[in-house]
């Protein structure tokens, strides 16, 4: 297949082109595929193109069928936004490494009831389509189990985020959300916009502005010229709810006592 660069725009519904199928470096795998056991991965790989992902991106469309699920690779993460009638949308969850993007086809592979848009870039991530991932799910084998609770998992985050955006301060969300970032991009300095933290945390560009700068004073961050620097992680944790642990450790479940 031809090696082209993606041209996908953010109003684009056309997917990133594929680069290759051949299997990624193991530090840049995603881990739902390196959770499974050999012989399931290898029955797999052949339906797998690897594609490049820009900031961006949109892979998934509110009320359009799936055609493609995406399993991204290390150093990036996507947004799954709602959208509202008036345009504006809000984060409900954020997918790395650890995930899938388009886990509701595992169900019924019907319309996608959100919008899922790259949020950090990444150079390898897994894309299959949907009838190849309801061919290997119908086994009810090794990928139906990690996928079922992934989904679980998944749900769970989007129910502590919620709870999180109903009881706890911007400043706490917004550390859980720099953690959560962090821990995708794993590197300390990451693109952020303040449009993009506005929509995240569901308030205006101004508070975005005040909250950014008192973490800034505490010299927990820097944020300056659309990119945040993390300065003080334990800092960061301790500013954050307690939300941002119990997220992590749900994901991280999924697949901490599975390995290839």
């Amino acid at each position: 297949m031809a090696n082209r660069r993606s041209a996908t725009r953010p109003s684009a519904t056309r997917p990133p082109p594929s680069t290759r199928n051949r299997p990624p470096p193991p530090d840049s795998q995603n881990l739902l595929l390196a959770a499974l056991p050999l012989e399931d991965y290898e029955r797999l790989a052949p339906a797998l193109d690897i594609v490049p992902l820009k900031l961006k991106d949109i892979l998934h469309k509110p009320g359009e069928p799936l055609q493609h699920v995406y399993f991204p690779g290390a150093g990036g993460f996507c947004s799954l936004l709602t959208v509202l009638q008036d345009g504006g949308m809000i984060e409900v969850a954020t997918i790395g490494r650890e995930g899938m993007v388009g886990v509701s086809a595992v169900l019924d592979g019907g319309r996608v009831p959100s919008c899922a848009m790259v949020q950090a870039e990444m150079e390898t991530c897994h894309r299959m389509t949907v009838d190849a991932l309801r061919r290997e799910t119908d086994r009810h084998g090794a990928l139906f189990d990690l996928l079922a609770h992934y989904s679980q998992a998944l749900t769970g985050f989007v129910m502590q985020s919620t709870a999180c955006n109903a009881v706890h301060s911007v400043e706490q969300r917004l550390a859980r959300w720099l953690l959560h970032a962090q821990d995708r991009v794993g590197k300390g300095e990451f693109p952020l916009t303040q449009e993009f933290v506005a929509m995240m945390l569901g308030t205006a560009r101004p508070t975005v502005t005040v909250v950014a700068g008192t973490l800034q004073k505490a010299g927990l961050i820097k944020y300056r010229h659309g990119k945040v620097t993390i300065v003080d992680r334990e800092a960061l944790e301790s500013a954050a709810c307690e939300c941002y642990r119990a997220a992590t450790d749900l994901l991280r479940d999924v697949t901490s006592t599975r390995s290839r």
